[in-house]
């Protein structure tokens, strides 16, 4: 027995559940057992015997099998492991030296600690708690306003969660039957946008109100630059030189003493020259990489048209497809769950990727994927002498305190960072798919945990496993590249398993951290799937009773353009995270949208994307808003609920904003994962 208003009743009722405080994933499937039973009723049949509960095996089996969600706990392992290791300490204090003569410079660096961390670990409550106990005593002991300080924290903090690796964006792919790695794609610019429209709000207060942010008092940046470093430096206005001429005179520094009191010696000499080089390689690999995938990788099949010999008349008439660029994985594709997988019957047989056609501004021509974008070669050429213009400037004013920072910012950013780019860059080239992409961060975290507290032990076991994958990769005959691959893997496994179960039995905290990390992982993990299987048992027996059907005969009722739907769609699903937490809206209500793209011509990558930048709301909207509770628990006794309330306000008009500009130029959104993959 199926009826469209059992079906509104389900949706209803979920929702005053939710309100009222129950577990959402055991109320989904509570209320889909429940209704899913009326639906199969049938009196000839005795009750155990109705098809419901053959649903529910059938739908847990769906979730159990689905490979996009391994990701989810090795993703989570990564960001728990890094955030036991206390890695961020240092980190906020190197970034903040080097951000000192900036406007509002705890607020700034507090804001880039948070998206850095958050997009290193993709943990909101995490993130926010942390940059709360160590960011926002030290704000307001400056004098900083209180509603800035908790604004830039909690609006920074939900940042990770949208920028990727994101666990948000994993489980939008699993309900919407889309890649993730097309997903990561078309948020890494519009994140990054937001990033930079808070920085932009910021520092634009400040400007405008210096009594919001009060300067810090010299004493509070100042470095002390140690003996040797102000021998090298003399009285030039950069140590640069110096320490290019110390290479060759050593005995410049001779008699001099480091910070700790120990004779100056000529390794720390090479240490400061080795840590000098940083930038250019990060500089030069960067460019490097990017000029590569773009003229060799990205482009192979461009290359060989234009060298090849034209070809006999009756094969040139033939119909040639577009060169492919890097094909997103195939174990990305993952299993429909919910809605999207009912309403699209036909799914299996189209291509995978966004629809040829979104809304009609957004009309464009055939995919170059495959091909060197045009005037690439002057736009690189160009910012390349930009960059080389910028390191000289830099290099040419560093003096010995700057230098301190630099060093400060290489042992604490640049491990982290380099982690961060690689997870990133090999789910983005199609080197590796996310799953697996996941299990390298998780093991570059362990690695940086262990190397944080025994750093020589790792050095030494790195290299041994360096060596041992070379030559296993040189026996079974592998190319450069693949040796380089083997080396690098070998290395971190075995300098991050060696020496972390050697200490394992010796250090408590070593053994804390795991055992927390591990908890932590399971119970998120747990949470989430859970809520899969509720989701997918509710989303089968609302369309089973018609719901979905009844909820689409509406809208198209209504006669909305493609803007009028995405407007409709945004702003209920903005306005849904006032009470709402982000799960919750996106197994739930994301799974009615969808059905309904196709008829507006809707990319569902841009729609999920806008999602993904709207569902920052929820974080920072009361009632709910988890991050001003996150940070109301660790923030001192006057810092009142109200106050962290109307501190995020702002920022969820930023939101709204961005969402304008994403809507206006969807280039923004769309680009980067057609040029990876075509349309």
């Amino acid at each position: 027995m199926s009826d469209p208003y059992l079906g509104l009743t389900m949706l209803g009722l979920i929702v005053v559940a939710i309100m009222m405080g129950f577990p959402t994933a055991f109320t989904l499937m509570g209320l889909g057992m429940v209704f899913g039973f009326i639906a199969f009723w049938n009196p000839l049949q005795h009750w155990y015997g109705n098809r419901i509960f053959d649903l529910i095996v059938q739908r847990t089996y769906g979730v159990m099998t689905n490979d996009t969600l391994l990701s989810i706990p090795l993703f989570v392992f990564m960001g728990y492991i890094m955030e036991r290791a206390a890695l961020v300490d240092r980190m906020f204090h190197s970034v903040q030296l080097a951000f000192r003569r900036v406007p509002a410079s705890l607020a700034v660096t507090t804001l880039l600690v948070c998206a850095f961390w958050g997009i290193a670990s993709g943990i909101v409550g995490a993130v926010v708690v942390l940059m709360g106990v160590i960011a926002m005593r030290p704000m307001l002991n400056a004098g900083y306003d209180v509603k800035l300080a908790s604004g830039a924290i909690t609006a920074g903090g939900t940042l990770g969660i949208l920028i990727p690796p994101s666990v948000m964006l994993i489980v939008y792919a699993a309900v919407a039957g889309q890649s993730i790695v097309k997903l990561y794609a078309a948020a890494m610019l519009p994140g990054f946008f937001l990033t930079f429209l808070y920085l932009v709000y910021i520092l634009g207060w400040a400007i405008i109100n210096p009594k919001i942010a009060p300067k810090l008092a010299p004493d509070q940046y100042r470095i002390a630059v140690p003996e040797y470093l102000q021998r090298v430096q003399g009285g030039s206005r950069s140590v640069v030189p110096g320490l290019l001429a110390a290479a060759f005179r050593p005995s410049v520094v001779r008699g001099a003493h480091t910070e700790s009191g120990a004779p100056a010696r000529y390794g720390l000499i090479a240490k400061s020259l080795l840590v000098l080089s940083v930038p250019v390689f990060l500089t030069v690999g960067t460019f490097g990489a990017t000029w590569w995938y773009v003229t060799v990788y990205n482009a192979p099949e461009a290359a060989a048209t234009a060298t090849a010999p034209s070809k006999p008349a009756t094969v040139a008439t033939a119909p040639t497809a577009p060169p492919a660029a890097a094909p997103a994985p195939a174990e990305d594709k993952p299993q429909e769950v919910g809605l999207a997988g009912e309403a699209t019957d036909d799914s299996a047989g189209k291509p995978d990727g966004p629809p040829q056609e979104v809304t009609s501004f957004m009309e464009r021509t055939t995919s170059t994927a495959g091909t060197i974008p045009a005037h690439f070669y002057p736009w690189f050429s160009g910012l390349a002498a930009v960059a080389a213009l910028l390191l000289f400037v830099y290099f040419w004013r560093m003096d010995g305190e700057q230098l301190e920072i630099l060093k400060e910012l290489c042992v604490s950013v640049v491990p982290l960072g380099v982690l961060t780019v690689i997870v990133l860059a090999v789910i983005l080239f199609g080197i590796c798919t996310a799953t697996e992409s996941a299990a390298i961060g998780a093991l570059g975290a362990l690695y940086l945990a262990v190397m944080s507290r025994y750093l020589r032990p790792v050095l030494w076991w790195s290299l041994v496993g360096a060596i041992v994958g070379v030559l296993l990769g040189w026996y079974e005959g592998e190319a450069f590249a693949s040796l380089i691959v083997a080396g690098s893997i070998s290395g971190t496994l075995l300098g991050t398993v060696a020496p972390g179960l050697w200490y394992l039995r010796t250090s408590p905290e070593l053994r804390r951290n795991l055992k927390e990390s591990t908890f932590l992982t399971a119970k998120t993990t747990a949470m989430v799937c859970w809520l899969f299987v509720g989701s997918a048992l509710f989303s089968a027996v609302f369309a089973l009773h018609g719901g979905q059907g009844l909820i689409e005969r509406w809208v198209l009722s209504m006669n909305l353009s493609p803007l009028g739907f995405q407007f409709t769609a945004q702003l209920i699903i903005f306005l849904l995270g006032w009470p709402l937490e982000w799960t919750e809206i996106i197994v739930i209500f994301c799974p009615i949208f969808i059905p309904l793209l196709s008829h507006f011509q809707i990319d569902p990558i841009l729609f999920g994307t806008m999602v993904a930048v709207n569902l920052q709301a929820a974080f920072l909207s009361p009632p709910v808003a988890m991050s001003a509770f996150y940070l109301k628990g660790v923030s001192p006794k006057h810092v009142t609920l109200n106050q962290i309330f109307a501190g995020m306000m702002p920022y969820m008009l930023i939101v709204c904003l961005c969402l304008a500009f994403m809507y206006i130029w969807p280039g923004m959104t769309l680009w980067l994962p057609e040029f990876l993959y075509g349309k």
